[in-house]
């Protein structure tokens, strides 16, 4: 079990919450939520010991933790699989002495001694075993069996964060503490994921945006909000339900009570100063007890996303002849032909690497094709959100004059109404670029692609960065949109809210499928977990 006592973290006169007392229980999944700047990673690493609360609170944890490090860089010396082992330091430490003892040309008893000691230890933490858990655990991030020899340095900087969260879930940690697990992962992988959590029997505490990923694995939701840590039972949609629940009684109980009280002030206001003064006393107690409660403000925030079209495109977007593309000995696309149509929202789904963004770059001439072709439509033009967005946003400016120089003459109060609409309201409109949490970076290049109303818009992983609200709000825009998407993601609730047509990467080759994501899951049917989570 963690237990949380009295636990405060403010950062000068901001209180991200305040003497906060939970406990989260063995058996247990709990999805760690609230908006971007709420606190989840700051209360994760309270958790986890990396920082301290502002107070003298305290925090309970149980022996063993596995814990997803952020450091992708810290094991690059290291051989993958025994990156992995390290997950579990009782074993990794009686591994490695034995190693070094066994290197010893003479043994004394103190030796062998110690070598029995170890061998009892690596036993107890089924160590014998080791090698076929790790295996297992790396096989279902994604990482073939071939590889796991080789050291972190070989590894691409999305497959090490893979390998950190297998480091996390080895060993049979007492609870896990998994900040953004899902990040860097394709749609298999999270499946993978989602079952092992599902099966885990200790106390698991995840961040997570993905909405669908916490239906599938949270049986608990601690929300961070009012300035506190408030627990629902059920997952993700079952505790927004609550929470507008409870709001909402709230709100219309105090209602009922200004009501009452308002009655009651008149009668006070006729009566007070004559002859029925105990009347009037009694009225005035009743007045306060029916005070209404006070409400802490909530700290969501939902921004309003819009798509819009300066003018239509015509019927035919996009058309590719025998499109070839290749890195060296990778093949990524091969022949491809495609007719885009207007309208059509394209999902495009698959493993990390496999050359999604390399489709999307080579449609829009960032990458040259090496033979066929890429012809667009008459006058179409495209708003593009890389993966790498923050290069497309230059520092040392304020997010407003950064985005009128996209307004096209329709004046600053269109610009602060779009900036309002994402969050950026007031004095936030003036923040310097260089300053903007990944968050507020990802809201204001949406809020150029509201301005820009391209009839195409082409986005590369939108979800990174974003909080669960941001993704419901843009789910919506784009199904509300008119013209033509294109949406690379591992976002399942995104793709099946979005989606008209997939192309889906695979081992052989690119699927063109027209249809939802639940079609497409249909004609290509996963495991009885898989589907299960798929639609939840």
């Amino acid at each position: 079990m963690i237990s949380v006592n009295g636990v405060t973290k403010s950062y000068g006169t901001r209180i991200l919450f305040e003497n906060v007392n939970v406990k989260f229980t063995p058996g247990n999944r709990y999805g760690l939520t609230g908006p971007n700047g709420a606190g989840k990673s700051t209360f994760m690493k309270i958790l986890t010991g990396e920082i301290d609360p502002t107070n003298r609170g305290t925090i309970g944890r149980p022996r063993k933790v596995g814990v997803l490090q952020q450091n992708q860089f810290a094991f690059d010396d290291c051989r993958i699989i025994d990156t992995v082992m390290m997950g579990n330091s009782v074993l990794w430490e009686a591994l490695s002495e034995r190693n070094i003892l066994c290197e010893s040309e003479e043994f004394t008893d103190e030796m062998m001694d110690r070598l029995g000691h170890l061998e009892t230890t690596i036993a107890d933490e089924n160590g014998y075993e080791a090698e076929v858990e790790v295996a297992e655990i790396l096989r279902g991030i994604g990482i073939e069996t071939e590889s796991h020899a080789d050291k972190m340095s070989s590894l691409a900087t999305d497959y090490k964060f893979r390998v950190l969260l297998g480091q996390a879930l080895f060993g049979g940690a007492d609870a896990l503490l998994l900040d953004e697990p899902t990040n860097h992962l394709d749609l298999d992988s999270i499946h993978w994921l989602e079952e092992f959590l599902f099966n885990y029997k200790g106390t698991l505490i995840v961040i997570s945006h993905d909405r669908h990923f916490l239906n599938a694995v949270c049986t608990h939701i601690a929300d961070i909000d009012y300035e506190t840590v408030i627990t629902y039972p059920g997952n993700y949609d079952d505790m927004i339900e609550q929470k507008m629940q409870a709001r909402s009684k709230i709100e219309s109980e105090n209602k009922d009570k200004s009501k009452k009280i308002a009655q009651l002030q008149e009668f006070v206001n006729r009566f007070g100063a004559g002859q029925r003064s105990s009347q009037v006393q009694s009225r005035r107690k009743e007045m306060d007890r029916l005070a209404p409660a006070e409400m802490k403000r909530s700290n969501i925030a939902r921004p309003f996303i819009r798509f819009e079209q300066r003018k239509p495109s015509g019927k035919e977007i996009l058309k590719t002849a025998g499109l070839t593309k290749s890195f060296g000995d990778n093949h990524v696309l091969k022949g491809l032909n495609l007719e885009i149509m207007r309208g059509d929202k394209v999902g495009v789904i698959g493993g990390n690497g496999v050359g999604k963004t390399t489709l999307l770059r080579t449609l829009i001439g960032e990458y040259t094709a090496d033979a066929g072709s890429v012809t667009w439509g008459h006058g179409v033009s495209w708003g593009y959100y890389a993966q790498d967005y923050r290069e497309d946003i230059p520092g040392g400016i304020t997010a407003l004059d950064w985005l009128m120089q996209f307004e096209d003459g329709e004046g600053q109060q269109i610009v602060r109404g779009v900036m309002g609409r994402m969050l950026f309201a007031g004095d936030d409109g003036l923040k310097v670029t260089d300053t903007l949490s990944g968050g507020e970076a990802a809201r204001l290049l949406m809020a150029k692609l509201m301005l820009t109303k391209d009839p195409v818009l082409i986005f590369d992983e939108p979800t990174n960065h974003l909080d669960l609200e941001s993704v419901s709000a843009l789910a919506e825009g784009l199904s509300a949109y008119q013209g033509t998407a294109f949406v690379v993601t591992h976002d399942r609730d995104l793709v099946s809210e979005v989606a008209t047509r997939i192309l889906s990467f695979t081992h052989d080759g690119i699927i063109d499928f027209h249809g939802t994501y639940e079609e497409y899951l249909e004609t290509h049917p996963l495991t009885e977990f898989q589907k299960k989570a798929a639609y939840k």
